[in-house]
């Protein structure tokens, strides 16, 4: 399965989520750490998911960037 994901850049770290997943997050001082840690957290939190019982999410969302001009 393919999720988007969302980071995010603070004054001292890099935090993801994945929209399609509540409460699946990730924080690291790197891009490249915070990318593999929210990889590893999808991977956990969908086993985890699996061994309750519940259903597994579709991933439905999408990102885009969109530039406009400042007046």
């Amino acid at each position: 399965m393919r999720y988007t994901i969302v980071i995010e850049k603070g004054p001292t770290s890099y935090g993801a989520y994945v929209p399609d997943l509540p409460g699946c997050v990730a924080a690291a001082e790197t891009e490249e750490e915070v990318l593999q840690l929210i990889r590893e957290a999808i991977s956990f939190h969908l086993e985890a998911m699996r061994e309750e019982g519940l259903p597994i999410p579709e991933p439905l969302s999408s990102a885009q960037s969109v530039e406009v001009a400042l007046a």
